[in-house]
Formats: C-alpha cells, structure tokens, sequence
C-alpha cells in the first residue's frame, strides 16, 4: 500500500504549554500578549494528528502554502483535544490565538464557555449540517471516523465485537486513552453508549472491561506504536491517524466492534473542527486562514497528504490514499451522535466511567 506523503505518527500529547512554532515564538502561558493586531501572522491552537515530525504533513504543507498566497505566516501550538480548550479559557482576559482546531465534543465545550466568534467561511454552504455549528461557531475542516485497531501479526483476524475485548487473552494487551481528556478516548465512551443502547448497559460492559485495560493513557497517539510493537493487542484511535501510521507501523489494522454477534459494526465521524477565536488578535487574517482551509485546493489535499476524508461535499479525491481509506470504511454504519447531549452531559457521562471502572 503506497502511502506517499503521509506523516508517519501523531505525536504524543504535547504539554499544554509546548509550542510547536513556525516562524515565530509565542509567550508563554499566562504571560502578557506581545500580538501586533497589524502584523501578517496568526496563532492556530489545535489538537494534535495533523502535523507531521518529519515536516511533510497536512498541517505542514497548508502553513507553508498559506503563507506563499498571502504572506501571513501561523504559529502553531499543538495540545490534547481539552487542553486547547482549557487554555484559550485562561486567557480569555488576554487573548492569544485566533483559531482553535480540536474534536467534538471539545469544540462545542468551547463554543458553550463562549470562548468562539461567528464566522462562516467560505465554502461552508458544502460541509453537511451535521459537521458545522447552525450558529456559525465552528466548521468542520478535515474529517474522520472514530475506530479501534489491533496488532495483524499476533491476531489472525481483528475482533469483531465488543464482547470479543473481554476474553483472558487481552488481559494487560488492551488499552484505549482516557475519556474526558482524550477526544478518541471521549469517543470510546459515545460509542458505547450507542452501540449498548443507554448509560447502564454502556457502564456494564466496560466495568468488565476494565480487567483487560491496562489503565489510563492521555494520548491516544501513544498507543498506536505499541499496538504495532506488540506490547498491546488492541487499543483505540481514529482512522486518520492510524491510516497515516500504517507507512511506519505496518503491523496494526484498523477495525470497528459491532454491538453484538449479527450485528454490523458501526463508527460515527469525529472531525477536525476549526473555529474564530472569541476576540483573536488578528481577526481578518484569521478568517482569511478558515477561507483556505475550507478551499477545494485544500480540500483535496485532506487524503493525500494527511489521509484524512474532506469536508466539503463537492470535493471528491481520486487518490490512492481515498480509495484505501473509502475500502477502510466499506459496510462501517455511522451514526449521528448528540453532540448537544454529550456537550451538556459529558461531566456526568465521564463520572459514571470513572464509577464503574475505578479509574
């Protein structure tokens, strides 16, 4: 499988206060803003996956191309899904960032604590209703589907259900990252709740479940090298970033547990959603940088370089990368998660998990 142009892995959780910077160097956390409002950059703060440590990922391509169109160059600070929300809620007396890029339900934790401007971008009127905010908060800019992989050279096939996770032989070999503070580790949790039809049943299960997980991870990305090594057989992740992961780690395979025996294995998508920041410094280059990433030039980059589904409706790639992932996702039923629900009841949800499993 050729996988040319794709980042290698998604990084470990960055601190929150780690700056990956291109061009520029930010303050650090809770220090005064030195932002010019007239100076040709903007600040991105955004969960990671979509930049490569080898340079030659999605991110990676569309900073260095934005500043070649327009001469604004992006300063990057990367971090978990909740993290980015968190500190763009310190700062709020002092804004620093201009766009914020994390996962559901992050993104609408954000636009409740009013922390994201109204900005539609253009081309927005081609993202589906369920991957943008009505309001005009946030869009959809890079999607993706939420799935489990397993290590292809210790198991002859994947699992196929949820109850397959609970035999002795995963026991210390399963691991998924933590809900709450993970957006895929989050997404183990409404998948649950879907598939087992309601909290209790949900609950239930991964209290049983609980004998086989090794125990809590705040990264996702770290789990997927060790899915590949061996040391665990199955964890969780995202199609995104373990598609893009298989150029270096060719023994992990992506797969989607079905409720039960019968049943057809299910997913929902967990997009990469972008958002004006509340206040940014730097407003109108930052409406410029959501105008370009929503751009069909863009857009049908989202495959081949970050291995990623494009937002737009109209964009339809042709590339290697988008067939392999379309044959990924082949008999996948994906359903529409309340996002409004879980945004509202997401304390409480993650308080029943740490109930039944002791975490």
């Amino acid at each position: 499988m050729s996988l040319s142009g794709i980042r290698p892995l998604r990084k470990p959780l960055a601190a929150c206060c780690a700056a990956l910077t291109l061009g520029a160097s930010l303050t650090a956390c809770g220090g005064a803003s030195t932002a010019d409002p007239d100076a040709k950059e903007i600040t991105v703060y955004s969960a990671d996956g979509l930049k490569s440590e080898k340079g030659d990922g999605f991110y990676d391509k569309v900073f260095q191309d934005f500043r070649k169109k327009t001469g604004i160059k992006v300063n990057y600070v990367e971090s978990g899904s909740g993290a980015a929300v968190q500190r763009l809620a310190r700062e709020r007396s002092n804004t620093k960032a201009d766009v914020i890029v994390t996962l559901p339900p992050f993104i609408q934790q954000a636009d409740g604590k009013g922390l994201l401007d109204t900005y539609r971008p253009k081309g927005a009127d081609q993202v589906a209703a369920g991957d943008k905010d009505p309001a005009g908060k946030w869009t959809s800019i890079v999607n993706n589907y939420f799935c489990f992989i397993y290590n292809k050279k210790q198991l002859k096939q994947a699992p196929t259900t949820w109850q397959d996770l609970l035999d002795p032989k995963f026991k210390n070999k399963l691991q998924y990252s933590t809900p709450g503070v993970a957006g895929d580790g989050t997404a183990v949790l409404i998948k649950a709740l879907h598939d087992f039809g309601g909290q209790e049943q949900a609950m239930d299960f991964l209290k049983k479940l609980q004998a086989n997980n090794v125990g809590p991870s705040s990264s996702t990305g770290q789990l997927a090298p060790k899915t590949d090594k061996g040391e665990l057989l199955v964890a969780n992740g995202d199609v995104q970033m373990n598609y893009a992961n298989l150029k270096t780690m060719p023994d992990q395979g992506i797969f989607f547990p079905a409720a039960g025996p019968g049943a057809k294995p299910t997913t929902f998508a967990l997009p990469y959603a972008a958002g004006l920041v509340k206040d940014a410094p730097h407003r109108a280059n930052a409406q410029k940088f959501l105008d370009y990433l929503l751009s069909p030039e863009v857009q049908q980059q989202v495959s081949a370089v970050g291995g990623g589904f494009p937002s737009r409706k109209d964009v339809k790639p042709t590339d290697t990368n988008a067939t392999h992932l379309a044959e990924i996702m082949k008999g996948v039923d994906i359903f529409q998660p309340d996002w409004n629900d879980i945004d509202k009841n997401l304390e409480s949800y993650v308080e029943a998990w740490r109930t039944a499993t002791g975490s």
